[in-house]
């Protein structure tokens, strides 16, 4: 199979055959050698390159350069020795010109299916380039060993793009390699050495090179495809969730997030923000929360437009100086929450004891403050609705569910244990900040009035906070319960229920309570037992 090359000759393309192309290049070279050290000889020979273009683009109804074209060309424009400047004694003394180049190996691409590796092997081996493809493919079949060796090659072998690594790749000028029918090739003053010729190959290599080829094709769209779909996906995934973050970190709509997951239902977690962290600090993770979801999203947005177009950009610089942000962002958002966090490694406790000597037969538990009566703006649940936080904005107020529960005592006594836990950066402050907060309760004969709530302090930030009210009675008590204590007991994390058939609705309405061996019983269900 006759060879064809593309050379650039005086910023013109032609094509030319292996015979004139070796011809060609040694006249130049020759030129070269006698005038390229010479003054001026440097435009000499551009004027020359040049004229020789002309020459060549005079020759009408010229297809490929043949030897008689060069040959012709030569005649018009001179020999090599023509051009002689100096005696033979000065020309003797001239070292003559050759270049060795080292080979490197490079990914191919003249020679390139997938991505030029296989090519680029062949070129630095001097093989055809099929036989390092069915390689591949033969250990490909043990484990994948032929396609992981391949991935790697693909990152790790730099891309032939310029003439200078394209003379690397194959070295010295005498090359006998490359697959493609026509190729590229660059020929100046400054690189006579380096030639992407083509050898065309056996007959078999070729046609084994387009079954590669056409699977090359296939591969690639379906890679296409898939990077289409991933790209769509990244952009949607990202814009909906930028859009989420915003709304509900900035504008604060939807009032309401829920998480069903862990149990957690947020409103207005920025506002609540001021009463976890210092005020001062509150804004700055914010911030900060806010630059570390956005890089990345408009990052994935970025990249998925890109899978979809597929299109080449030069953002080395501005994806390292979005990498700088985000990771500084991360630092000091880690900074700022571990420093915020110190305040919650310890818990500490405070408890009251109310003991009631004579215990009446029954016991009324009725409610004091109600949450009904508070005056809050936002409200946040926790653990399903057993941990309540309602809040006034600007930090003027914040108050919390507390826990009641009924157990059996251990004597003829009547006890009521109110205990506190808090957590701060160490025991002592845990718990004096749980001796700060503000739970009232009253004890009048037979009847204990609680708060459905207990308040923190003013000022102070919240730290976990949590009252426990549990209620010693002796067994055979019966006790009295009003809606809001009922709703209080129902929702004790110490109680558990057991309405195999009753229904949320009437729990709710049954208030009357006596105490047994086995705990509390509704009185209804002793009635029961009796008849």
């Amino acid at each position: 199979m006759d060879k064809t090359i593309k050379i650039n000759l005086g910023g013109t393309l032609f094509q030319i055959d292996e015979e004139a192309f070796k011809m060609l290049r040694r006249y130049l070279h020759e030129i070269d050698s006698r005038l390229g050290k010479t003054q001026g000889g440097a435009e000499t020979i551009e004027d020359i390159e040049s004229r020789i273009a002309e020459i060549f683009q005079s020759q009408k109804g010229i297809g490929v350069i043949t030897r008689e074209n060069v040959e012709a060309m030569i005649a018009l424009v001179g020999k090599p020795e023509d051009f002689d400047i100096g005696n033979d004694e000065t020309r003797a003394n001239e070292p003559s010109y050759h270049s060795t180049v080292h080979k490197k190996l490079y990914r191919n691409p003249e020679d390139t299916i997938i991505s030029g590796v296989c090519g680029g092997i062949g070129a630095y081996l001097n093989v055809e380039s099929v036989w390092i493809r069915i390689l591949f493919v033969l250990f490909a079949c043990f484990f994948l060993v032929g396609l992981l060796v391949y991935i790697a090659l693909w990152i790790a072998l730099p891309y032939a793009r310029s003439d200078g690594q394209k003379m690397e790749m194959y070295g010295n000028s005498n090359i006998n390699t490359p697959t493609h029918k026509t190729t590229n090739s660059s020929l100046s003053r400054r690189d006579f050495s380096y030639s992407a010729s083509e050898s065309g190959g056996s007959p078999a290599g070729n046609a084994v090179n387009e079954v590669f080829r056409a699977i090359g094709k296939v591969l690639f769209i379906i890679l296409r495809i898939f990077l289409i779909i991933i790209g769509i996906t990244f952009v949607i995934t990202a814009f909906i969730t930028l859009v989420t973050f915003i709304m509900i970190f900035f504008f604060n709509y939807p009032g309401y997030f829920s998480t069903d997951e862990f149990g957690i239902n947020l409103f207005y977690l920025p506002d609540f923000l001021n009463y976890i962290v210092n005020p001062g600090v509150a804004p700055w993770i914010l911030i900060l929360t806010f630059i570390a979801v956005l890089m990345p999203m408009l990052a994935l947005i970025y990249w998925g437009v890109r899978m979809i177009f597929w299109f080449k950009a030069k953002d080395g610089v501005v994806s390292l100086i979005g990498l700088v942000i985000w990771v500084g962002s991360l630092a000091a958002l880690s900074f700022l929450l571990f420093s915020e966090g110190i305040s919650y490694t310890e818990t500490g406790r405070s408890v009251t004891n109310e003991v009631i000597e004579n215990a009446p037969d029954e016991l009324f538990i009725l409610s004091g403050k109600k949450v009904t009566d508070l005056n809050y703006d936002k409200e946040i649940s926790l653990h399903d609705e057993d941990y309540n936080i309602w809040f006034v904005d600007d930090n003027k107020g914040l108050y919390i569910s507390s826990n009641f529960d009924v157990q059996n005592s251990d004597d003829n006594s009547v006890r009521l244990n109110i205990r506190k836990r808090s957590m701060g950066k160490s025991r002592t402050n845990a718990a004096r900040k749980s001796e700060e907060l503000i739970y009232n309760y009253r004890i009048s004969g037979d009847t204990i009035i609680l708060d459905e709530f207990f308040t923190v302090p003013s000022g102070r930030k919240w730290s976990v906070d949590e009252v426990h009210v549990q209620l010693y009675i002796p067994e055979g008590t019966v006790v009295h319960f009003d809606s809001a204590t009922s709703d209080m007991f129902r929702h004790s994390e110490y109680h558990d229920w057991d309405s195999d058939s009753d229904d949320d609705r009437y729990i709710r309405s049954d208030r009357s309570w006596e105490m047994t061996d086995d705990g509390l019983r509704r009185l209804r269900d002793r009635s029961d037992n009796k008849e």
